[in-house]
């Protein structure tokens, strides 16, 4: 079992505080500004990109992409690609074990990480990278308020080559299910907030296109502090392959929005692709 590591610093350690704070974060000015209409609508949401700071910051911008999941049926896996923040484990890391949050315990997808192990040369099955990682676990709660059980794949990605990501990309198409993938990651960090929008809008018009080599050349020449870059350009590599033909910015923020500090501001965006 992975515990969890930032149950009450990212998001509320309590089952009841940290539905309230989700609740908060739907309702908040930032969000949607209503709480999400279970349905279950046919699935068109193949990937999505969401942002993973504490939810005082960027569940408010979170909360849009989950209000729109929350209308369609629950896919059969769910792969969340995140971001290594730490530094640990291997190049790209799935997770064996189940997660739990104050909300109860996610049951990963055993038969498909073990498939993935088996046919995907790049990725290794290893828990370092993922036990003090934060930015796949703050996903799971919102995903936990939308759904109740689901099973998911948990994949944690620290610098891979454009090349390993488009083979992960390719085997993720070829996994046999029903497949959501969430790329967990936030954008420009501590910069200006005129400078953050001006550079995370040029990067995002780039998902919105589904381009995501031009994304990724964007990213390293103007040296952007985009962290899980990886993780939205294997999601949009993977979206396509699964179907994918649009994509759409839900909603674009950054922290100062929330603190009212613009002077050093860490970028939030949801985007959802659809086939």
């Amino acid at each position: 079992m992975r515990r969890p590591c930032v149950a009450g610093q990212f998001y509320s350690g309590s089952r009841e505080g940290l539905i309230t704070q989700i609740e908060e974060c739907f309702q908040s000015d930032i969000g949607p500004g209503e709480l999400p209409t279970r349905g279950d609508a046919k699935r068109d949401i193949i990937g999505c990109v969401v942002p993973h700071a504490g939810y005082m910051y960027s569940g408010g911008v979170a909360a849009h992409v989950y209000g729109e999941l929350a209308k369609q049926k629950t896919p059969e896996t769910i792969v969340i690609l995140s971001p290594n923040h730490t530094g640990e484990g291997s190049r790209v890391s799935l997770s064996n074990e189940d997660w739990e949050t104050p909300l109860g315990v996610v049951e990963t997808d055993k038969e498909t990480v073990d498939a993935l192990f088996k046919t995907c040369e790049s990725l290794d099955l290893d828990e370092a990278a993922h036990m003090y990682e934060h930015s796949l676990e703050v996903q799971l709660p919102f995903l936990q308020y939308i759904y109740g059980e689901f099973k998911m794949v948990p994949i944690c990605m620290m610098w891979p080559t454009p090349e390993i990501m488009e083979e992960i990309a390719g085997c993720l198409a070829k996994i046999g299910k029903d497949a959501l993938i969430i790329a967990s990651s936030d954008f420009t960090h501590y910069e200006s907030h005129e400078s953050a929008t001006e550079k995370d809008n040029n990067a995002i018009s780039h998902i919105l296109n589904m381009d995501e080599r031009r994304f990724l050349q964007t990213v390293h020449e103007g040296n952007l502090s985009i962290c899980g870059h990886a993780p939205i350009a294997t999601c949009i590599a993977t979206a396509k392959k699964l179907g994918a033909a649009s994509a759409e910015l839900l909603k674009y923020a950054t922290s100062g929005d929330v603190t009212g500090d613009h002077g050093q501001v860490v970028g939030y965006a949801s985007i959802i692709m659809r086939r």
